[in-house]
């Protein structure tokens, strides 16, 4: 996929970005943790997009990511008609 495509898809949500993992294990997409049991059905690199997002709960992971999200899915990759 080139750039030019990756910035044509559809996009409904908050961040469109490659889910990745850290060393601590945390799944994250930018700047936002994601929630662990729910980045389990997907794979690392997988395009989502975050629909929304909390402010992080965790004491632990708070200053790597204070924003984190649920409510995520695997991104529409069809470009916009």
């Amino acid at each position: 996929m080139t750039k030019a495509s990756e910035e044509r898809m559809l996009q409904k949500g908050v961040y469109t970005g490659i889910m990745e993992k850290d060393e601590n294990n945390n799944f994250f997409c930018g700047e936002y943790l994601l929630d662990y049991k729910m980045a389990l059905k997907h794979t690392v690199g997988d395009w989502i997009t975050i629909k929304s997002i909390i402010e992080n709960p965790s004491d632990i992971s708070y200053n790597k990511y204070p924003k984190k999200s649920k409510n995520f899915d695997k991104a529409n990759n069809k470009p916009q008609q």
